[in-house]
């Protein structure tokens, strides 16, 4: 058990992003997804300020050195900001469980990205492992029927938001990706904690310049007086940014980035428990089928 306590971070991960995907769309719906990113990674910071101190007796990772703190800020600044702000989007537009079905293209990006910046290779079963996870999502998202039976400019509105959403789900998969090969190569042996702090720091800045440079900061003033939206924030920051981002640094630093990205890509088969049992939503068999097909690719991609 140990010895595999990468493979099981990586799993706790998928299981907290499951918990955080559901609460993020409750709570993005109410507020919007500028205001619930900047607010969740606020709640985040103050859980992660809090855990410092009583473990490693200071609130601040202050002992980083700076280009450590370059590194993991920029990983922070890809993997939250860019990629936090599309996937949310995307939550409010098509839903959490079939963006996550888009999402599981991460480990493929993740294994092009090794392939152009680190040169590591892809082996025929890997290249196949692609194509089976472009065919499922691509199956997936094509199937969807949204707005069946409305007049036009309904209907084009609906299809508008669904192209949109798994545009932008994609771009999400792509920022968790170029975010967590960053976060390797930056601090393969730092404390998981304090590195994924130091990230939450860079993403809450850049999105507080985001909201700056937009004139949307009031959103969040707003934000706070849904109590509803806020409870489910606090959920999902502890099971997002604080828990399954830790887990998932934990698990990047004790076994290969790609095994890591696999196990962390089960979340769209994970949720469709819930969906199922506590949201009582309709599941088709295709959607089943291409959330299974999508995974068993990304697994291929690396574990040949």
């Amino acid at each position: 058990m140990i010895d595999r306590l990468g493979e099981i971070a990586a799993l706790g991960t998928s299981v907290s992003w499951t918990v955080t995907a559901l609460a993020f769309e409750y709570a993005g719906k109410r507020i919007g997804s500028l205001a619930l990113n900047i607010l969740r990674l606020a709640v985040a910071l103050l859980i992660f300020a809090i855990v410092g101190l009583i473990v490693r007796g200071n609130p601040v990772p202050l002992d980083a050195p700076p280009e450590l703190w370059f590194w993991l800020s920029l990983s922070g600044l890809v993997g939250f900001v860019f990629g936090d702000i599309f996937l949310f989007q995307s939550y409010i537009d098509i839903g959490a469980r079939k963006a996550l079905v888009v999402f599981v293209s991460s480990p493929l990006i993740t294994a092009l990205l090794g392939f152009g910046l680190l040169g590591e290779k892809i082996s025929p079963v890997g290249i196949a492992g692609m194509c089976i996870v472009i065919a499922a999502i691509t199956w997936v998202v094509v199937s969807s029927k949204d707005g069946e039976g409305e007049k036009d400019a309904m209907s084009v509105t609906r299809k508008s938001r669904r192209t949109r959403g798994v545009v932008f789900a994609f771009f999400g998969a792509l920022g968790q990706s170029g975010g967590l090969v960053l976060s390797k190569m930056a601090a393969p042996s730092y404390d998981a904690i304090a590195a994924t702090q130091i990230r939450v720091i860079a993403g809450l800045v850049g999105f507080l310049f985001v909201g700056i440079f937009l004139r949307r900061c009031r959103e969040c003033v707003v934000a706070v007086k849904n109590i509803p939206a806020l409870k489910a924030l606090a959920i999902g920051a502890f099971f997002g940014p604080f828990l399954g981002v830790s887990l998932g640094m934990f698990a990047i630093q004790r076994t290969s980035s790609g095994i890591a990205a696999t196990l962390m890509g089960l979340t769209p088969i994970l949720i469709l428990v819930p969906s199922v049992l506590i949201r009582k939503e309709r599941i088709t068999i295709r959607e089943v089928l291409g959330s299974v097909l999508a995974v068993f690719g990304s697994a291929l991609i690396f574990l040949h």
